[in-house]
């Protein structure tokens, strides 16, 4: 089938996914992390105290999202997508009422679950669960609304603080997102008959006898295996960048250097999700998987071996390949290994650990950092992660009955 053709057919379905995944960018580093300076101000805390705040609502996050994520397999899409961006509003609000540091903390911890966590788990689940052959496809194109809210929102909220102070930014996001929910219900159009649809193939098929519950997945040695690997590019990416900033000190290149190289990313991200997704279809999700890590690999290695300033857009670009063959491999891998029956539960856990991982990456590399270890060293060891861990994922093989 055609792209056009594609997105003739399905359109409204991958408007849906593509729309909360740039929902979930009001819960994602990218955004808060703008209003660091003036919420530090505010309640008057340190770089680490902010930190500690920030990493605690992140992890508690974590936690809350291995049960919530599960819901979307016993609750109706539309009702589930329509809690969600209530959910994220409702932080938003929080946030720009945030009176303490504990209704601060309460309110990261909303936007970290709704936002960084359910958001994108709602969209990407729904295009792993009803798209087969074309899921790869699916998937690359409603990931690219992550791209699209990193692109443009940095620009939106630097105007919006010229004429706004930072409270009413969040207070006017909540309020937008309450505004914008019943869209959902627009692109779920029609869902209840797609949904039926999907049952009735599958009972005609004898889809599902075979498909694995979370706790087959945690029994299979191969998901573990393949762990190190989807891993690495959250832990990898979200510490080196969290600490950007002394990075960027350290090899002697201007912080607008590293800004500007943002647009790099951005760009390579979105061409490597648009070209990733046929592959998928073509190869399958976890044959790419060891593959997937030589872009990042690629990307540590050369801040190891260089301090050229040369070297920074070109960090970023390899970075932005990371992500988008990620985004698109990880977005079918589970649905192609263990069935769409239970996707929902599997994701979620997934999704737990990814952003656990993006909890704790900022604290383990500044803890590095603060004991002496170069940036150099860091990156060196993360290219070795990503060695052992492509080469772990290699060795995984299907589960027994994979439905997928």
């Amino acid at each position: 089938m055609l792209p056009l053709t594609f997105l003739r057919a399905h359109g409204l379905l991958i408007a849906f996914g593509a729309f909360m995944c740039f929902a979930s960018s009001f819960g994602q580093t990218f955004f808060i992390s703008l209003f660091g300076g003036q919420i530090r101000t505010t309640f008057g805390l340190s770089h680490g105290e902010f930190g500690t705040v920030y990493a605690t609502g992140t992890m508690l996050s974590a936690a809350t999202l291995v049960w919530a994520g599960r819901l979307i397999d016993r609750v109706s899409l539309a009702r589930f997508a329509v809690g969600v961006i209530l959910g994220m509003a409702g932080a938003s609000l929080l946030m720009g009422a945030a009176w303490s540091i504990p209704a601060l903390g309460a309110a990261i911890y909303g936007l970290r679950l709704f936002g960084q966590g359910l958001a994108s788990h709602t969209g990407i689940t729904a295009m792993a669960r009803y798209f087969e052959a074309e899921r790869g496809r699916a998937v690359s194109i409603a990931s690219l609304g992550h791209p699209v809210g990193e692109f443009a929102l940095p620009f939106l909220v630097v105007a919006a603080f010229a004429v706004i102070d930072w409270q009413s930014l969040w207070t006017g996001t909540g309020v937008a997102l309450i505004t914008i929910t019943p869209l959902v219900f627009l692109l779920l159009r029609g869902h209840g008959a797609r949904d039926r649809e999907l049952q009735e193939r599958r009972q005609i098929k004898g889809a599902g006898k075979s498909d694995k519950s979370l706790g087959g997945v945690l029994r299979d040695p191969g998901f573990w295996l393949r762990v190190p690997a989807l891993l690495a590019p959250s832990f990898i990416f979200t510490g080196l960048i969290f600490h950007q900033v002394h990075l960027a000190e350290t090899k002697g290149w201007p912080l607008e250097l590293m800004a500007g190289s943002f647009s790099v990313f951005a760009v390579a991200s979105v061409v490597t999700m648009i070209a990733t997704g046929p592959v998928v279809d073509r190869l399958s999700a976890s044959r790419l998987i060891p593959v997937s890590l030589a872009p990042l690999m690629l990307a540590c290695l050369l801040l190891f071996a260089t301090d050229s300033p040369l070297a920074a857009p070109f960090f970023m670009a390899l970075l932005g390949l990371n992500t988008g063959v990620s985004f698109v491999v990880k977005g079918a891998l589970w649905a192609e290994l263990y069935g769409a029956t239970h996707l929902g539960a599997i994701r979620s856990f997934d999704q737990a650990i990814m952003v656990f991982s993006t909890g704790l990456a900022p604290a383990a590399m500044g803890l590095l950092i603060d004991g002496g270890v170069s940036m150099e060293a860091i990156a060196i060891t993360a290219a070795l992660w990503c060695m052992g861990a492509a080469a772990l994922a290699a060795t995984a093989t299907p589960p027994r009955g994979n439905a997928g």
